[in-house]
């Protein structure tokens, strides 16, 4: 019994536990940690993953996952570049569209809900499993990506964009603000809202959903949607503070967003989790990395600790749901 109560604390409160003794390791080994510019980077750091992650969570809670989103952010950032410093001559025309750098933004959120929608169709449409739908869309957006940019950086966007991945508000970077804005939105739309509550139904138990009347299709194929319009909210940001939109921009973010879900204690089953607790496995995973390279870690240890670091949060995860 006291085994079982103490699995179920410390899976509640793993994330902020682990957090906390991070923060405090991390303060004793070096000096360059507890200060308020490496803060600020930590933050700025992790504002695409926790867009990415946002739309991750969604999915996984509905019983899905997306290992896509890496592409997608690619694609959509790449596309927003091209058009903001090529503009767009439209095929079989003398038309030639100038865009603005509000207009290159719609454009790239636009392609990342494209290929999340695109996603979606394919799973409730076609039954495939989402695992290997995403993973087709994977390499079909990162193919799109090589095509659009030529396989070469698109470079010199302008202040006004690169405003929105370097520029400050207050002294806080605008990344910052945009991300937290998109945090405060969904965490409203999981708790208050009827979307948010059909969602865990589906994840929790699918056919018990469909049978008390949930469309369960519709709800996937906008979790899918949302998801992939956070991805290209995501590339833009990269884009935006790099000033460059990369071929090989975003590899590896998938296993971040998922990774940061993960820790945050949401259940890769679906039906548990929140995105406050995805809030907090993005800031673990920030501080992991942030942490590892002021005590000049390797980076190839670098993604052996954070495999570990995965491999000891699902397991709390499996313990906790054999205890229940």
């Amino acid at each position: 019994m006291k085994n079982k109560t103490f699995l179920e604390l410390l899976s509640r409160f793993q994330s902020v536990l682990a957090l906390g003794l991070m923060v405090l390791a991390l303060s004793l080994t070096t000096d360059k940690f507890c200060t308020v510019d490496n803060g600020l980077n930590v933050l700025r750091q992790i504002c695409a993953n926790a867009c990415l992650s946002i739309g991750m969570t969604i999915i996984i809670l509905s019983g899905g996952i997306d290992l896509s989103v890496g592409s997608v952010l690619a694609l959509s950032g790449a596309v927003a570049a091209g058009l903001l410093k090529n503009g767009f001559a439209v095929p079989g025309t003398d038309v030639f569209v100038e865009f603005t750098t509000s207009g290159a933004v719609i454009a790239g959120i636009l392609v990342g809900t494209v290929l999340g929608w695109f996603n979606g169709f394919a799973i409730t449409r076609f039954k495939l499993p989402p695992f290997v739908a995403t993973l087709g869309m994977l390499s079909i957006a990162r193919g799109l990506t090589m095509l659009w940019t030529g396989g070469f950086p698109i470079t010199r966007l302008g202040d006004q964009f690169g405003f929105m991945g370097s520029g400050h508000l207050f002294a806080i970077p605008m990344p910052v603000w945009i991300s937290a804005a998109l945090i405060a939105v969904f965490m409203l739309i999981m708790k208050r809202t009827r979307f948010g509550r059909h969602v865990y139904a589906v994840g929790g138990n699918e056919r018990a959903a469909t049978l008390s009347g949930l469309n369960v299709n519709r709800i996937k194929l906008l979790v899918y949607t949302l998801g992939g319009a956070l991805a290209g909210v995501a590339g833009l940001l990269v884009t935006a503070r790099l000033d460059s939109a990369t071929p090989n921009a975003g590899i590896g973010y998938e296993l971040d967003s998922i990774a940061a879900v993960v820790i945050g204690g949401t259940s890769l089953s679906g039906g548990r989790g929140s995105v406050p607790g995805t809030v907090l496995g993005c800031l673990i995973i920030g501080i992991l990395n942030n942490g590892l390279v002021l005590l000049a870690v390797s980076p190839f240890w670098q993604q052996v600790i954070k495999g570990f670091v995965i491999l000891v949060a699902v397991a709390i995860d499996q313990a906790s749901r054999k205890g229940k």
